[in-house]
């Protein structure tokens, strides 16, 4: 399929100006140069050209915030100069499998001041003597070269880094929430409610003691009712027996 066939295809409908990411791999360019692409796609963030048969950048347009460059397997043997002035904010950019093969071509990339990563993986350039050393030594602006830095650690992937940027977001979301003084006030309301529970809570103690210490006195005075009417009740019987002892007496005191 023709490049500009297949950009009309992943427009999808959209207008060029609404498209942050645009994926044109193995599409067939037109004599080997840029076509189809203008400067309408003033919001593209990611473009992607791998294995279309490109020779030149001349026809790339002015996409300023455009940040990563997927060039790969193309035959591009020279002519970066233009990326620094059509996308001057790249910071990451991926030649490998072209035809780049002395570190001069790769001296072009010096302006490109926001650059972080470059891959030439694949490219002859890779086989000079100190390859990695000469063009950390020539673009001071790379961190990474070939997905690796100096110290030979591995590159993070692009779903890292965003992940990074959201925890970032998520941070400077919560900084915005509020000042810190509004839940220091719930803090001390909560510690305020805590501390009516304990009063409730001790109150609660003071009114089961006071219950408890009625109770004993209940059956206290309980126990000396009972006492009190046992003693009424010897007391009725004696003289329900000395009443019965009377009579008694009375017969013996007519006999005599």
């Amino acid at each position: 399929m023709e490049m500009k066939k297949r950009i009309t295809l992943e427009l999808r409908n959209r207008a060029p100006e609404k498209v942050t990411e645009l994926v044109l791999d193995n599409c067939r360019s037109s004599n080997g140069e840029i076509e189809g692409l203008n400067e309408s796609f003033k919001e593209l963030e990611f473009l992607s050209m791998a294995n279309v048969e490109l020779t030149s950048l001349a026809r790339l347009p002015t996409l300023s915030k455009l940040r990563k460059l997927e060039l790969s397997d193309n035959i591009i043997s020279g002519g970066l100069e233009v990326l620094a002035e059509k996308c001057p904010n790249l910071t990451y950019l991926n030649l490998s499998g072209n035809k780049i093969k002395d570190l001069s071509t790769v001296e072009a990339l010096q302006n490109l001041k926001n650059l972080k990563s470059l891959d030439l993986f694949n490219c002859e350039i890779t086989n000079l003597e100190d390859y990695r050393e000469s063009v950390f030594e020539l673009l001071h602006q790379i961190t990474y070269l070939d997905g690796f830095d100096q110290e030979d650690n591995e590159a993070p992937d692009s779903e890292e880094e965003e992940d990074e940027e959201g925890d970032e977001d998520d941070d400077e979301d919560e900084d915005e929430a509020g000042p810190p003084g509004e839940y220091e006030e719930d803090d001390d309301e909560d510690d305020g409610g805590s501390d009516l529970g304990e009063g409730e809570e001790e109150e609660e103690e003071v009114g089961l003691s006071y219950l408890m210490k009625e109770e004993i006195q209940d059956e206290e005075d309980d126990d000396d009712y009972v006492e009190e009417r046992g003693d009424e009740e010897e007391a009725e019987g004696v003289q329900g027996e000395k009443r019965k002892r009377d009579p008694e007496d009375e017969g013996e005191e007519e006999d005599d």
